[in-house]
């Protein structure tokens, strides 16, 4: 029943998606050209100096509860800015830095963040063997069998644990300030040992 619930809200959210051809097609043409995407990157180090306070100045988090941002999908970072910039999504620490950024500085952080490596954590090696079979029933249908995410949907891998962990239970509990339907699917019936076993997998992918 569960794989059929999410099949029809994944269906749903596609149909739903706004495309925002322009976009794609600039950050297709940055990633195109290494001249280019050299100085997009050393522009978006610049204008991102504000956010190394807690992402970290390449984009690893300082504090368990931040999230990375090294190796993100551009897409999906760029997404998360406008939103930010509009009130879609709440915080007022963000919503006031982010106000300040013209489009082209959006566009740079994006593709700064995206071009960082993210390195993975050492997890316990018995509870990621368990969130490995976790991830496979439950996440890996949006999220990729690596767990890097696309264009919509955000990479997970090499996250930090306890950021993980909060999150799920979150999602699972339906207290977070981000309400997301699949997410409240996928997450409602796990336990929260099982919640650390994911953790403990997510975190140690590369």
């Amino acid at each position: 029943m569960l794989k059929w619930i999410l099949v029809a809200v994944i269906g749903t959210l596609a149909n739903a998606a706004v495309a925002q051809p322009a976009v794609q097609e600039r950050l297709k043409a940055l990633q195109g050209d290494p001249v280019a995407l050299r100085a997009a990157v050393d522009s978006g180090r610049k204008a991102s100096f504000f956010c190394a306070n807690c992402h970290g100045e390449n984009g690893i988090s300082k504090t368990p509860d931040v999230p990375n941002l090294a190796g993100q999908n551009p897409a999906f970072l760029l997404e998360q800015i406008r939103k930010f910039a509009s009130g879609e999504r709440k915080d007022a620490f963000m919503q006031g830095l982010i106000k300040v950024l013209k489009d082209d500085e959006r566009m740079q952080v994006a593709m700064f963040y995206a071009n960082m490596p993210v390195p993975p954590t050492p997890s316990n090696p018995t509870l990621a063997a368990q969130g490995k079979v976790l991830f496979g029933r439950l996440c890996a249908r949006c999220h990729g069998e690596q767990a890097r995410g696309n264009e919509e949907i955000p990479r997970i891998a090499g996250q930090k644990l306890p950021y993980l962990q909060t999150t799920l239970t979150r999602y699972r509990d339906g207290t977070g300030v981000r309400n997301n339907q699949l997410m409240a699917i996928a997450t409602g019936n796990l336990k929260n040992d099982e919640i650390v076993a994911l953790a403990n997998y997510l975190t140690q992918l590369p």
